[in-house]
């Protein structure tokens, strides 16, 4: 009889591939770290076994199924599995609740002569445990890295070992302008690939100092009051530093990102259609005509980047930072002020690093070790 799997993290951890073979509607509601959807059935196929499962029960559901997977649709289906196990032998399967689908797979390719296990309880049970991790995580010591926009406080997560990339969970970049080429995590996703971070991580945490919310998701709750309850080192950086920070990701990284995705023209003019939109989600806020300063400037900078002066951008990021960001997280601190643990450290981003490091290791802020 085929293997069944007992759901482990440890598949996680070790980062085995897995074979997704929900629907592909299923696979992008979320799916586990890693997965590659090779479904047993489409979508509309899945919608027709469903509502004959409701009316006729599961006999009459099966038997439809295989009707409509069969003959060269199925030897299709064998096909791709047998490819992706080709080049990944130690590949485990999965389904829903690790039952019925998953059975099918493996004994199709039992068939043809593949042996490969599934997970016992599937993406259920997985999720489960993941979401369980977190969790967990949120009784651990926190460390929330502050500071005004610009100042690289995720550039400083990824230089430690204990750092937690909230926006890399999410796929987003925590501001208006943070969307990228491709779409932003779904909140299964954020939650599955937190979760999956935090396997590596059972001691202390450090993490950026983030609103609830990022693109498409939302911070665990029990994970997000201990950020809001967890000390700060905060990042102090002068504007032209911040400036050339935003520079950088904002418009060099986020150009290459389109290109590599789109190619170079539709990339340009995507990248230009993201920065412009963004403005536009801002408006509100901004004020009319505030808004309309800002895209003109946003529009000269354009030409010239198209010119090869990219730094033009400046004339837009500058007073974006200095009239609605810097206001913005100055108010933002200031409401903290009453329940938020106070700064252990306020320094330069090196002095920031070190002190996120000193805390990590558990040694006093101030002493450098031995």
């Amino acid at each position: 009889m085929p293997e069944a799997l007992p759901s482990s993290l440890r598949l996680i951890s070790e980062a085995r591939p897995l074979i997704d073979v929900r629907a592909p509607v299923e696979f992008a509601q979320g799916s586990l770290p890693g997965a590659v959807n090779l479904p047993l059935m489409t979508d509309e196929e899945r919608s027709h076994v469903g509502i004959a499962y409701k009316q006729q029960g599961q006999e009459a559901a099966i038997a439809l199924g295989e009707r409509l997977v069969s003959g060269e649709i199925k030897q299709a289906r064998i096909a791709a599995w047998q490819a992706y196990i080709a080049e990944h032998p130690d590949a485990v399967i999965y389904c829903f609740r690790g039952g019925l689908r998953s059975q099918i797979v493996q004994q199709w390719l039992q068939e043809v002569g593949v042996e490969r296990p599934r997970i016992e309880g599937g993406w259920k049970a997985m999720r489960h445990a993941l979401c369980q991790r977190i969790e967990e995580a949120a009784e651990q010591p926190m460390l929330v890295v502050a500071g005004l926009t610009g100042c690289a406080k995720t550039t400083l997560i990824n230089r430690l070992e204990n750092g937690v990339d909230l926006e890399a969970c999410a796929n987003h970049k925590g501001s208006a302008f943070g969307r990228k080429p491709k779409a932003p995590a779904t909140q299964i996703d954020f939650e599955h690939s937190l979760g999956a971070r935090l396997l590596a991580l059972p001691e202390r945490l450090v993490v950026e100092d983030e609103s609830r919310q990022i693109g498409n998701a939302n911070i665990p709750l029990s994970f997000y009051h201990t950020m809001q309850k967890a000390p700060r080192v905060r990042i102090e950086m002068p504007l032209d530093w911040r400036l050339n920070q935003l520079q950088h990701d904002y418009i060099i990284q986020l150009e290459k990102d389109y290109v590599a995705h789109f190619g170079p023209q539709q990339g340009w003019e995507l990248m230009q259609r993201q920065l412009g939109n963004a403005l536009i989600r801002l408006g509100k806020r901004l004020g009319n005509a505030r808004l309309q300063r800002l895209q003109r400037l946003q529009a000269m900078a354009f030409n010239a980047h198209s010119e090869g002066n990219p730094q033009a951008h400046e004339a837009w990021l500058a007073p974006l930072l200095t009239e609605y960001y810097d206001p913005l997280y100055r108010y933002h601190l200031e409401k903290q002020r009453a329940t938020a643990a106070p700064d252990i450290h306020v320094g330069d981003w090196d002095s920031c690093l070190e002190a996120a490091r000193q805390w990590s290791a558990g040694q006093p802020l101030g002493v450098r070790p031995l």
